[in-house]
């Protein structure tokens, strides 16, 4: 068979996973920044794939480098720093046109010794980790804010019912169950003059608040009411996608022990759970452009 019709496709790439602790020692009061940083370039990469011409091929390892010295100055908000970067690479290498810059921040909280926050000792905060994505396209810049691993319940204020039944259908209707989801969200800014660490607390802040909202006749009713508030308070956000799994939690049967359970002894199932995705967005929101190539599982 002839190679002639064969030909490269779409091509990027770059360093993984550059783990990144930085710490700020200017005064007695020490900051810590735990990130982990994914840069990825886009270009001029035939003749490297083609060829074995390596000219244009910018080592993963200085890409490894850079995020260190760049964390020298300082990190900020991940969207700034992975700004940055984006900037770096394709000014300072003129046949990189683009790429993405993904990192994922870490929270450590100050560890309480004698009644206060200590100035240099932490422990590792145990809830949602912060993500962040810039993709340069040419001279188009998409950021795209988020979390993940976000654990939410509610003991009530929640039911299922009126859904389609058929003969596989063991489910049964209730007005009155626990509501429990693991929160993983992005956000896509139209703008990059933004107080990015300022907008993520209020739209985790929002997040939340919007789950104990209302009664929820289902997790999409309330996937929607979150992404819908965030949306009214945030102008600079054009759109918020979701992946939501249903955490599920059982009434377990007392009976066989001559016990009642009205409604308060659970079985938390791991799995298999519903999975709820969707996107909320703007009628007139801006084109996305490539900001969500590579970001698995949300719709």
């Amino acid at each position: 068979m002839s190679s002639n019709n064969i030909i490269l496709g779409a091509n990027q790439f770059g360093k993984a996973e550059v783990r990144l602790v930085k710490v700020t020692r200017d005064t007695d009061r020490h900051e810590i920044e735990d990130l982990n940083v994914t840069s990825e370039l886009r270009g001029d990469f035939e003749a490297a794939h083609l060829e074995g011409d390596n000219a244009h091929v910018v080592p993963t390892d200085t890409q490894k480098n850079t995020v260190y010295a760049f964390a020298r100055e300082g990190v900020g908000s991940p969207e700034k720093f992975l700004l940055r970067l984006a900037e770096h690479f394709t000014s300072g290498f003129e046949w990189v046109d683009g790429g993405r810059w993904a990192a994922e921040s870490y929270t450590w909280d100050r560890i309480q010794a004698d009644g206060s926050a200590h100035n240099h000792s932490f422990v590792k905060n145990g809830t949602e980790t912060r993500t962040a994505v810039v993709v340069k396209d040419g001279d188009d810049v998409q950021v795209v804010g988020g979390l993940k691993g976000l654990t939410v319940l509610k003991t009530t204020q929640s039911g299922f019912e009126g859904f389609p039944v058929d003969k596989y259908t063991t489910l049964a209707e209730t007005s009155e169950r626990i509501l429990s989801t693991e929160v993983a969200a992005r956000w896509r800014y139209n703008t990059t003059d933004v107080d990015f660490n300022k907008a993520y607390d209020d739209v985790k802040a929002l997040l939340l608040e919007g789950f104990t909202e209302n009664y929820s006749t289902a997790l999409q009713n309330t996937l929607y009411g979150m992404g819908k508030k965030v949306l009214e308070a945030h102008p600079e956000i054009d759109e918020i996608k979701f992946s939501m799994p249903n955490k599920h939690h059982f009434l377990v049967d007392l009976s066989p022990f001559g016990l009642d359970n009205p409604n308060e002894v659970f079985f938390a199932a791991d799995r298999p759970y519903g999975l709820i995705e969707a996107t909320v967005l703007r009628e007139d929101a801006s084109d996305a452009g490539r900001a969500w190539e590579g970001i698995a599982g949300f719709c």
